[in-house]
């Protein structure tokens, strides 16, 4: 069967019921959850002047409490963000002929369209999902946009502005959690930003979402995570138990992934999250995110460790730690205990 075949929403349309090889186990169906108004919104126009050290604060309580938050007037104008979702709407509903050139079962090609989740042809149950991954905003911008989809014809130019206003963001919460964990002005600047890439997730409507799932649970491999939401879909866990993020218009979700977590010695806590289907509304999340280039050493902040608070966590090699990721990934046995059981201490 040809890739196009595979994809999601090239057939899905046809059918009435879920097909055998989209049914999850029942433990990982998505039954018992609930929308929470409780994630924290946080606005960016706090940022300056007598309102920064609450915001500041604010950031780190949530981080702490459910490694996610919302922003609002965060910098990326409404216009530039319903831009960029128009164009994926028009992306994801393009014949399949306009991106053959894309399509790729290689986790590890940099450009590629795809379906469900690591790897099609190793898995036993797919996802409810096709996806779209590509680099963003690297130097220079111009060799990296090269390799992105030419359909519709304002994508790169549309996408290269959304890249660069998104990456201001990253760097602006980035500088925040910075300055709310006591870290020197900038520490997150450099190495452990320096990757930039999308990942852009289209959910069509599903016949039998109880039985479906979107994305599987997992916390991010990256320094930073922003999420683009208009439809409801993403849910985190807190204390076991997942709640739903409710979407607010033109806000962005921000997620702590691990390398945060370590890096904060434990402080910040990394946002376990999945992805979740409907049966009525297709549904594209716009993920965003920064992390740390393969060189780079990480570990405990050396300002956050003393005698009273120990490092939590080995010092590794940013690489070594994605190859443990993708390995547990790729067999379906990633948690948190096997991401960063290595480097525990």
């Amino acid at each position: 069967m040809a890739q196009s075949d595979l994809l999601v929403a090239s057939w899905c349309k046809s059918v009435k019921s879920l097909p055998a090889n989209y049914i999850m186990p029942p433990e990982l169906r998505t039954t018992d959850f609930s929308v929470s108004k409780d994630i924290p919104v946080l606005d960016l126009e706090q940022d300056s002047g007598n309102g920064r050290s609450t915001l500041v604060q604010q950031i780190i309580k949530a981080s702490e409490e459910f490694g996610a938050f919302q922003v609002i007037n965060h910098g990326v104008s409404d216009d530039l963000m319903h831009e960029t979702m128009r164009v994926y709407e028009e992306f994801f509903s393009m014949p399949v002929d306009d991106h053959e050139s894309l399509l790729s079962d290689d986790f590890f090609k940099s450009v590629r369209f795809y379906t469900s989740g690591y790897s099609y042809a190793n898995e036993e149950v797919h996802l409810w999902k096709d996806s779209l991954k590509h680099p963003a905003c690297a130097h220079p911008l111009d060799a990296v946009v090269q390799g992105w989809p030419n359909k519709p014809e304002r994508y790169r130019d549309v996408i290269t502005k959304y890249s660069v206003e998104v990456n201001k963001l990253n760097h602006r919460i980035l500088d925040l959690i910075c300055e709310g964990l006591g870290l020197e002005h900038g520490f997150f600047r450099g190495e452990l930003s320096k990757v930039m890439g999308m990942v852009i997730n289209n959910y069509p409507p599903c016949p039998e979402p109880s039985l479906a799932l979107g994305l599987h649970a997992h916390c991010d491999p990256y320094t930073l995570t922003l999420i683009q939401q208009q439809v409801y879909g993403l849910q985190i866990k807190k204390r076991g138990q997942w709640i739903g993020v409710d979407p607010i218009a033109n806000a962005f979700i921000i997620m702590i992934p691990y390398q945060l977590q370590v890096i904060s010695n434990g402080k910040l806590s990394s946002c376990e999250h999945r992805g979740v289907t409907n049966s009525d509304t297709a549904r594209i999340s716009i993920v965003t995110f920064c992390g740390p280039s393969d060189e780079s050493i990480i570990g405990p902040a050396e300002e956050l460790v003393s005698a009273s608070n120990p490092p939590r966590f080995k010092t590794y090699k940013c690489s070594d730690f994605l190859m443990n990721y993708l390995d547990h990934l790729s067999k379906r046995k990633l948690s948190n205990e096997t991401a960063l059981g290595p480097y525990l201490l």
